[in-house]
This record gives C-alpha cells, structure tokens and sequence, in this order.
C-alpha cells in the first residue's frame, strides 16, 4: 500500500462523519419540513372552511332578502284584492298570492337547510382551529429540539471540516484529486481493504493476481468493478490510522 493513502484513511473517516452528519441534518429538516406542513394544511383547512361560511352567509342574505321580497309582494297583493270588486279579478289575485306563498315557504326551507349547513361548518371550523392550537402547541417544543439538534450538527460539521482542511494539506494532491472524485460520485467510502479477496467496497470477488498487485502496494489500484482504490489491510502502513482501529474492533468481535 502506498504510504501516501495512510493520511486519504484518515482523511475519509473525517469525511465519513461529515456524510453521516449531513444526512441526519437532512433527515432532522425534513421533520421540521413535516411539522410544518401539517400546521400548513390546517391552516388552508380553517382558510378553506372560512371562504365556505362567507359563501352560505352571502347566499343566506340573498335568500332573506327574496323571503323579505315575497312577504312585501303578499302585501300588495293583499291590498289589491280588498279593493277589486269583480270576481274574475279577485280569483287571479288569489292564485298569485298562493304562487307567492308557495315560494316563499320554498325559499324559507332551502333557507334553513343553508343555515343548519352553515352552523355545521362553523362546527367543524372550530374543529380545525382547536386542532391547529394544539398542533402548534405540541409541536413547540419539538421544533426546538430538532433546531438545536440541527445547531449541535452544523457545529461538529464545522469542526470536521476544519480539522479534515488542515489534514488535507498534507496529502498527496494528485492522489487526493483522484479521491475527491470518486468521493463526489459515490457519497461513501471509495478507499476500501480487500476481505478475503473481496472488494469491501462492492462485495465483488477478486482475482488473486489483483490481491497480490494490491497487497504489494506499489501503486494505486483500483477496483474493476466499482473504481474505488483499493488497499491491504494488513500493511504496516495502515497501522495508527481508523481503518486499523476497525479492523482491531471486528477483530475482537469474532474472537468474543
């Protein structure tokens, strides 16, 4: 293994992290994004259910007014046919007074039906906004967990990556181009050890020929199948680095 991919290791664990970071900040930000878009769908719930109401109270008005037409209509009608005096005339008064009257219970009847239907959406607008205040009321303290949650994470983030810049420095710049790129394309680790002639990287078996080649270490050499380099992990050279801690740690696993 080159003595130039010890500092990459080191380098991929910050970058690892940072990854790791990164997608738990974007998991927290979509609960924040959730939160909200509840609160927002009660919100146009209790918007939508508003604009109903003013709709039935202007077609109630309208519906009164016409009632209030009807019954004056009535009136003149009943004014007219106390002073007719010849039957024919007083018979066709009497038929439009009943005209009016049936329409004017009509009009009281879809009335009515439109002011029960109205007093029910008022119910169910006091619903929605009674859930919409304890939606936000439950949902405070959350919120502020998750900000602080996302606060500590843009913290240790920063922290990484100034730590990461100052290491990066010291790497090899071409090899670390080579890694930036694969790192970019991939989002996970691209500098992995073979495991029993395995890629551990892709999990695709290797040739023996390609294990022997790695493990000499003279070059960099990547996987045929998923580009990521490739490195033995039993050099001298990966001692002191994370990747030796890890394989210490499954190490023990197996013997325990």
């Amino acid at each position: 293994m080159l003595q130039s991919l010890k500092v990459v290791l080191d380098i991929q664990e910050f970058d690892m992290k940072m990854i790791r970071l990164m997608r738990l900040k974007k998991e927290r930000l979509k609960e924040l994004e959730h939160i909200d878009n509840l609160r927002q769908e009660l919100k146009k719930q209790q918007l939508d259910k508003e604009s109903e109401i003013s709709e039935l109270n202007r077609t109630i008005f309208a519906q009164e007014t016409k009632i209030s037409e009807i019954k004056e209509k009535i009136k003149k009608l009943e004014a007219r046919q106390s002073s007719v005096k010849k039957v024919d005339e007083f018979n066709a008064i009497t038929q439009e007074m009943t005209q009016a009257e049936r329409e004017r219970i009509a009009t009281e009847q879809i009335t009515s039906d439109l002011i029960d239907k109205r007093n029910l959406e008022e119910e169910f607008k006091t619903k929605i906004k009674e859930s919409l205040q304890q939606s936000e009321e439950s949902s405070a303290a959350l919120e502020n967990e998750i900000r602080e949650s996302i606060r500590l994470i843009n913290k240790e983030g920063v922290e990484l990556k100034e730590s990461r810049d100052l290491l990066a420095k010291t790497a090899d710049p071409e090899i670390m181009r080579i890694y930036q790129r694969l790192l970019n394309n991939k989002k996970d680790r691209v500098v992995v050890p073979i495991e029993n002639r395995t890629c551990s990287g892709c999990h695709i078996a290797l040739t023996a020929q390609h294990e022997n080649v790695v493990r000499k270490g003279e070059r960099l050499i990547f996987c045929e199948h998923c580009s990521r380099i490739h490195f033995w992990q039993e050099s001298e050279v990966v001692e002191g680095t994370a990747a030796a801690t890890k394989r210490r740690r499954r190490r023990a696993a197996v013997t325990t």
